[in-house]
């Protein structure tokens, strides 16, 4: 859903928004994004539980975040992932972060997740092209119902995470499904299966 304030720069958008507000901005025009549903919930819960896990154990220097927007070309764009797995070492190179919470660089963006909605091109299409040339080395689509199109998730259509990992500066993407064990580059050895990342919705 659209909302009234449209063709914003970057900085516009960003001292529009409202405190707490769920909006992107796509091409200088303001997108509200609805909120989500408690399956999508209960999935990102579990993935953010699962990944600290992983960086505590592996003592990175990483944290998560929920809130963190993510601008791919600091000008008419700005996306607000679901989870965005952040380098704290990166990021004093960040022009937005003190007072916007928004990142620039794709070397501050180890990981970033998005869990598929209604608007599953715009995960599929517009913001893999975008995340891809940040150049973030990683990149997760959650599609725990099935939601892309044939041509992204193929035929018959089941729930599937798609991992697009940057490979001489392109996408390299590897989908995951039933009882496979997710592969992450970032996180070699996260011991997650796809039908455990799933099966969260009932758990909580």
């Amino acid at each position: 859903m659209y909302a009234q304030h449209q063709h914003l720069t970057l900085m516009e958008f960003l001292e529009w928004i409202p405190t707490g507000g769920r909006y992107e901005l796509h091409d200088g025009d303001v997108v509200e994004m609805a909120q989500p549903s408690g399956n999508h919930a209960a999935v990102t819960g579990y993935l953010i539980q699962r990944l600290t896990v992983e960086i505590d154990r592996l003592q990175l220097p990483y944290f998560i975040s929920q809130q963190v927007m993510v601008s791919p070309d600091g000008y008419q764009r700005c996306y607000l992932p679901d989870i965005t797995v952040i380098n704290s070492t990166k990021l004093e190179a960040e022009p937005f972060w003190e007072e916007r919470s928004t990142l620039t660089l794709g070397a501050s963006i180890p990981l970033v997740v998005e869990v598929v909605s209604t608007n599953w091109r715009d995960d599929y299409y517009t913001k893999r092209g975008a995340y891809e040339g940040l150049s973030i080395a990683e990149y997760w689509i959650v599609d725990h119902q099935a939601l892309g199109g044939t041509q992204v998730i193929g035929k018959p259509k089941q729930p599937t995470i798609s991992i697009y990992s940057l490979v001489e500066s392109e996408y390299q993407v590897s989908q995951y499904r039933g009882t496979d064990r997710i592969v992450s580059p970032t996180f070699p050895e996260l011991n997650v299966t796809v039908q455990q990342v799933f099966e969260s919705r009932s758990r909580f």
